[in-house]
């Protein structure tokens, strides 16, 4: 590392606009569900409290960007169920998925996994889970050409002529928020009931509810979350502590999920935007992961302000903030799935990813790396095993 340390505020603003963005998936559960303000603030606490606390303890014992998180991909999967399973079923099934994926370390699965699942796959996993937030700014660009346009013009402009140290994201954030207010598209936020009181909901345990919801959870957090972003940070030259965050993964779903179904796992694009070439010096990335995690605390902290900022500022700005932030992520990514030793694969990752395949209740993450995975082998096996051999 240089003289002195810090993190890449750059990376932290961009982590900060999408945890605020994704706030929007659980408040429309919430909605479908019909949870009150208190069990919905307790849940934001599950989501982002727990999981960014429990973090911060990572970071400092192992001085890595082990930034955990509540698992979208979970969030995406309960919203998409609606109401057919309760809120106390919910939380009975997430509290087993937990206690799943505390067994699998003992098991020896997870390091199996991590062992035969190569990096460029991960990559077209991950190029194809980015893109669509890159393109959706686009889709925006056509229905607020003024707010996204001008947004994205002081982005461009800031890349060339603002010195490095300050991230383009920031004026462009900054312009983006000017432009909204001036054509009146933002709206107040309340201070009053800034602290809402945790709530606590007494699980349900239901057969059908475990084999609906337990299954599918746990694959999204071991499969489709935790191992990808070992194999990143693996490639990013940490030893990532695979024990210890399975471990972590299952007994922080377990606990936070008294408050709300949650998933507590590392996330690939959270971890390619803090532990990524982009997120500082090396050995300074673990500054900008723990100053990430106190943005989830905040959160969580100030969960009823957090709601209402989400609502407060523009879709479409919110939107191109996203896209922003994940240029660098998206960039990186399909230059690794390109570069080989693997194509084949790859290529299929990446184009599953990008589609809506569901099947037996998996989404198309999941089968991404699933249907990678069967190409490689068939068609490369050699490079394949020629990888799995150098990492052994």
């Amino acid at each position: 590392a240089s003289g002195r340390a810090s993190p890449s505020w750059g990376s932290v603003l961009s982590m900060t606009v999408i945890l605020i963005a994704v706030l929007a998936i659980p408040l429309e559960a919430a909605g479908e569900l019909g949870l009150s303000p208190g069990e919905t603030a307790s849940w934001i606490v599950s989501i982002y409290g727990l999981p960014t606390a429990l973090a911060v303890a990572l970071i400092l014992r192992f001085r890595q960007p082990l930034l955990l998180t509540g698992n979208v991909f979970v969030l995406i999967f309960i919203t998409r169920l609606g109401a057919q399973v309760n809120w106390d079923e919910l939380i009975g099934a997430s509290i087993v998925a937990g206690g799943v994926v505390l067994l699998l370390e003992p098991l020896g699965l997870t390091k199996k996994l991590i062992a035969w699942l190569p990096a460029p796959i991960v990559f077209g996993l991950l190029a194809g889970a980015v893109l669509p937030f890159f393109i959706r700014m686009f889709t925006e660009l056509g229905r607020e050409p003024i707010l996204v346009g001008g947004t994205l013009l002081i982005y461009l402009l800031a890349r060339v002529y603002v010195e490095p140290r300050i991230p383009a994201i920031l004026p462009a954030l900054v312009g983006g928020l000017l432009i909204a207010a001036i054509s009146g598209d933002t709206t107040g936020i309340s201070l009053a009931d800034v602290f809402t009181a945790p709530v606590f909901t007494r699980p349900a345990f239901s057969l059908a509810a475990i084999l609906t919801v337990t299954p599918v959870m746990v694959v999204l957090i071991e499969f489709q979350a935790n191992a990808p972003s070992i194999v990143f940070l693996k490639e990013n030259d940490y030893e990532a502590p695979e024990a210890t965050i399975t471990s972590i993964s299952g007994l922080g779903t377990m606990f936070g999920s008294l408050l709300g179904p949650t998933g507590v796992s590392l996330s690939l694009p959270a971890t390619a935007l803090i532990a990524g070439p982009d997120a500082g010096a090396h050995d300074d990335r673990h500054l900008t992961a723990l100053a990430a995690a106190g943005v989830g605390i905040a959160i969580a902290a100030l969960a009823s302000i957090a709601v209402q900022l989400a609502s407060a500022i523009p879709a479409a700005l919110l939107a191109t903030g996203v896209a922003l932030a994940v240029i660098g992520i998206l960039e990186n990514a399909l230059q690794r799935v390109t570069s080989g030793p693997l194509t084949w694969g790859p290529l299929f990752a990446f184009s599953i990813a990008l589609s809506d395949l569901t099947l037996f209740g998996l989404g198309p993450f999941f089968w991404a790396i699933a249907g990678g995975l069967i190409v490689s082998f068939i068609l490369e096996r050699d490079q394949w095993k020629a990888m799995h051999d150098h990492t052994l």
